[in-house]
């Protein structure tokens, strides 16, 4: 039975929002770095374009006026934590009058659809991958095909990503290149939605599998190597267990730990981790639209969007925290 004391779950917590603090503030700090701000943005690419603004200083003071950074920094700072705690992010600087929180939601679902599968696949073939290598009785022929799929694990995944768009759209045409769903379905809970939504998802995620399956599998094949000599394994060949229990419930159950830490990380940070994946599919997601705000300088959409990112490794951190003790009954948290 899981058993936390008081301390430590308090302790925990006081971590948890100091984290979540530290890391909104940081935010906050670095948009604010360079000299420039949406406005300048804005008008400076008006100006390439060849295209003139007329009183372009009353246009930049009102603007500032309308959304406070003509206020002092600390001002500015205490109404940034107001709403992030309270989870209202105001206007976005450069789409106003759209909310930050509106272009989140709207964007969010893409994303945490397309990467948390991705992730969950490559996750469970990457470890028993890596549990099959780092395994002594794996079948010799199985042993020496398997190293194949760690191939792709230094490339990057946008690079990939480019490869299967020349292959499976432009050459093979399969799927889709671009965007998240066709033009001609209507977005909703319906088959033809659902369908177009897979076709559009299916090259990104294989993207993001294939180069990321190979980093688990590295993983996982170290710590099986480490158990193979611990004492329960050696006691559970003397019992004369089967090979198969041996490998799942000792070998792969005491060589999960420190893969689930790192699942839970990867999750919570899971809406920007590849941003430049969903850049070159031009996919709807967080990814692309952190992207957007970067290049606008948008205060507010940056400061929202990584503030959930934040928040999302933190609670992650938090959780992994307190269940360790459910995944390895060596951990105990009963004395604090």
């Amino acid at each position: 039975m899981l058993r936390l004391s008081r301390r430590y779950v308090l302790a925990r917590l006081g971590r948890f929002v100091l984290t979540v603090w530290f890391g909104a503030t940081v935010i906050f700090v670095v948009p604010r770095l360079g000299r420039s701000n949406p406005v300048d943005a804005i008008l400076g690419r008006l100006a390439q374009s060849g295209a003139s603004v007329q009183n372009a200083d009353q246009l930049i003071a009102g603007y500032k006026h309308r959304f406070g950074l003509d206020k002092s920094v600390w001002t500015q700072y205490a109404h940034y934590l107001e709403n992030a705690f309270t989870f209202h992010q105001g206007y976005s600087l450069a789409q106003f009058p759209a909310k930050v929180d509106t272009l989140i939601g709207r964007a969010a679902p893409y994303t945490i659809g397309l990467l948390l599968f991705a992730t969950l696949v490559s996750f469970a073939l990457g470890t028993l991958i890596g549990a099959l290598l780092g395994w002594s009785r794996t079948n010799p022929v199985l042993r020496r095909v398997l190293p194949i799929t760690l191939v792709f694990t230094a490339l990057p995944a946008f690079m990939l990503g480019i490869l299967l768009i020349y292959f499976f759209a432009f050459r093979l045409r399969w799927f889709p290149y671009a965007g998240a769903y066709s033009s001609n379905v209507t977005p909703g809970f319906n088959l033809a939605f659902i369908r177009s939504v897979i076709e559009h998802g299916a090259l990104p995620a294989l993207s993001v599998v294939i180069v990321t399956m190979g980093v688990w599998a590295l993983g996982m094949r170290g710590m099986m190597i480490t158990t193979a000599g611990e004492d329960y394994m050696v006691l559970a060949d003397a019992k004369g267990l089967r090979s198969s229990r041996v490998f799942w419930s000792y070998g792969i159950r005491n060589a999960m730990l420190p893969q689930v830490t790192q699942l839970g990380l990867s999750l919570g940070s899971i809406a920007g981790g590849f941003v430049v994946v969903e850049s070159v599919f031009a996919y709807p997601g967080l990814g692309g639209l952190l992207y957007q705000a970067v290049i606008n300088n948008d205060y507010t959409l940056i400061q929202g969007i990584c503030f959930y990112l934040v928040l999302g490794v933190a609670f992650a951190v938090l959780i992994l925290d307190l269940i360790y003790p459910l995944l390895d009954p060596r951990i105990s948290y009963s004395k604090g």
